[in-house]
């Protein structure tokens, strides 16, 4: 089979490998060995008297008995010197009588006298002098010098083989990375993640054929290569692929587009390489690969090798896929944020089969899902509406919600509580959306206050006259980046809006710059966000959903970029009627109930935070008031 013949050639191509580093060092300790042995047999004289190779031998016998220069002249003078042996720090004299002694010699005054000076014998000197380069008659050590130079070669041949050697092995470590990611069986299954119900069906003809594979190939279908699932950040894209692996029994083998990277060229290519051989020696396999679009694509703009590495590594990844049969059991599940960064290869049909898009939880399943994870809190679940945080959770992600429970347990303990109760989950969730209260209102002014004020009461008493949402709550605790916060909630998740939904949306957001205008007679910066928010919506109404008053269908979308800015100031136009018709709209609405405004600011001032049920119920009471007022009215005139 294909594998074993790769894993073979592998096997093969590491034994050779490892022979020729063998071959190596032992060229090389016998070359330092013969190197030495020459140079020792170079140094030595013709001959040398036995004393003389003692001295170069073993200096330590000169060392017990120490005499000065002067008697060394005498006997010298006096033939009666056998050997002179001269090392670093001393000089060695053996007389022809047996004595042994040396003469210490700092900074090598005599032995220049004896080597150079009028005391080198001649050729018939009854003498012999040596040249003791590796003695120290101190310590009594011989060969010092010599063992230094010996190390000292071996380290200077030994070292850029080391080198190589290191470098050899680092590569390899890096390549074999793989081996490391490979897990078994992992133990979850499809009916433990919540949700996703669109992904996990398709995902069931891949379990299929992972634990039968004979039903479809004794049909002659082909086997799906590779599954690439996109959506948002912490959707579930990898606990589905571990479920997966799970459902059919499959190891599993995790990384992500930016495992083939490496430092030294050509180590990503022999990444490829191996991750497959892995997966296929240990299948069935599932190979998860993470931030695919970290794989970039192909591109020829002669970024040098860096761009030729990448473009290689691509190439190696698609032969890989192509390179697969029908019986090799081995799955490739990517996912990916940005599916359009991925190369267009990796896309096309016989690769990745199919795209699966992995959607944000449901109302229903953001429930389940507090639920679940809320099941490992201490709770007070006797006062925790699950659906109602389910509905104000609209938007989050299973990994967010994992977050908000999380944090409703740090809410209540920085509270000093004992259980995790509603209000900590409702603080938790505001925690997430809008940002923790940051103590910005210590620094505000008294006028800068009730101006917060009036601008959240009017975003507040607009969405709840014109029912956009749930109204929670409007409060001026600061919070993340905003000065104050009308927290509004669908009552169920929206795909699609209608024309006087987003109108409606856009008085929303108009509200609070109108209620300044209304009390103050004057706007301020504080409505800069809200401006901008609405101009969006507002020119996606006219140029892409032909919400547009004078009938115009035409969408900017169809057109190509560099020619969009040719209608854009058309649209420009039409999307600033909208808003001004709009904010009209929502003066007038304000207006007609400037007493709520009035009531919603003042105690905004008082206690900083109003309930949504006191807003309707504010509101209520004005239109019960209006109602009467106008009855009596009727009633005198008629």
């Amino acid at each position: 089979m294909k594998p074993a013949r790769t894993s073979l050639r592998s096997r093969v191509g590491r034994y050779l490998a490892y022979g020729a580093i063998a071959v190596a060092l032992v060229a090389t300790v016998g070359f330092l060995h013969w190197r030495h042995e020459h140079r020792a047999a170079q140094s030595e004289p013709a001959a040398l008297t036995g004393l003389a190779s003692q001295m170069r031998v073993d200096a330590s016998a000169w060392a017990h008995h120490e005499k000065d220069a002067s008697e060394m002249l005498r006997d010298i003078r006096e033939h009666n010197v056998a050997a002179i042996g001269v090392s670093r720090d001393a000089i060695l004299v053996s007389t022809l009588g047996g004595e042994k002694y040396y003469v210490a010699d700092h900074n090598g005054a005599f032995s220049n006298s004896l080597l150079l000076g009028d005391l080198k014998p001649g050729s018939n000197s009854p003498y012999q002098l040596v040249w003791l380069p590796d003695a120290d008659v101190r310590t009594g050590t011989a060969r010092l010098g010599e063992m230094f130079d010996r190390s000292r070669d071996i380290l200077s041949l030994l070292l850029p083989v080391l080198m190589i050697g290191g470098l050899l092995w680092f590569m390899r470590r890096e390549m074999k990375g793989g081996a490391q990611l490979l897990a078994k069986s992992p133990t979850l299954r499809f009916d433990d993640v919540i949700g996703a119900g669109e992904a996990k069906a398709a995902l069931a003809d891949v379990r299929a054929w992972l634990t039968e594979p004979a039903q479809f190939t004794g049909m002659g279908v082909r086997a799906p290569c590779g599954i690439l699932m996109t959506g948002g950040p912490g959707v579930g894209k990898t606990r589905l692929a571990q479920a997966l692996a799970g459902e059919c029994g499959a190891n599993f083998i995790a990384i992500t587009g930016s495992y083939f990277s490496a430092k030294y060229y050509g180590v990503g290519i022999q990444k490829v390489k191996h991750l497959f051989e892995l997966a296929r020696k240990n299948a069935p396999t599932v190979i998860f690969i993470d931030e695919a679009d970290g794989l970039g694509k192909r591109t020829d703009t002669g970024g040098g090798p860096v761009e030729a590495e990448s473009n290689r590594i691509i190439n190696q990844l698609l032969a890989e896929m192509d390179g697969f049969s029908s019986n090799e059991g081995v799955i490739i599940v990517a996912a990916t944020n940005h599916p359009d960064n991925l190369d267009e290869a990796l896309r096309r049909p016989g690769r990745f089969d199919r795209t699966v898009q992995v959607r944000l939880p449901s109302l229903d399943d953001r429930a389940e899902i507090l639920r679940f994870y809320a099941a490992n809190l201490k709770t007070k679940h006797d006062n925790i509406d699950f659906d109602q945080l389910a509905r104000l959770t609209t938007g989050l992600s299973p990994a967010t919600l994992a977050m908000i429970v999380n944090q409703a347990g740090l809410v209540a303990r920085k509270a000093g509580e004992q259980e995790v109760g509603a209000k900590h989950f409702l603080e938790a969730i505001k925690i997430a959306r809008i940002g923790d209260i940051n103590g910005a209102e210590r620094a505000l002014s008294d006028d800068e206050r009730t101006r917060i004020a009036v601008h959240e009461a009017g975003h507040g008493l607009v969405a709840a006259l014109l029912g956009t949402g749930v109204l929670e709550e409007v409060t001026i605790l600061p919070r993340g980046g905003a000065l104050g916060v009308a927290l509004i909630t669908k009552m169920q998740d929206k795909h699609l809006y209608r024309e006087t939904e987003l109108r409606n949306e856009i008085q929303v957001l108009l509200g609070g710059r109108n209620a300044e205008l209304l009390m103050f007679d004057e706007a301020s910066s504080g409505a800069a966000h809200d401006l901008q928010e609405a101009s969006r919506i507002g020119l996606d109404m006219v140029s892409k959903h032909g919400f547009n008053s004078d009938g115009n269908l035409f969408s900017l979308a169809a057109l190509p970029q560099q020619y969009a800015g040719l209608q854009l100031k058309n649209s420009i136009e039409h999307a600033n009627a909208l808003l001004s018709d709009l904010s009209d709209a929502c003066y007038a609405l304000l207006q007609a109930n400037e007493p709520v405004l009035r009531a919603i600011a003042e105690q905004l001032l008082e206690a900083e935070t109003v309930p949504g049920e006191t807003v309707y119920r504010l509101i209520r009471e004005h239109a019960a008031a209006v109602a009467q007022t106008q009855a009596i009215t009727e009633v005198m005139a008629a």
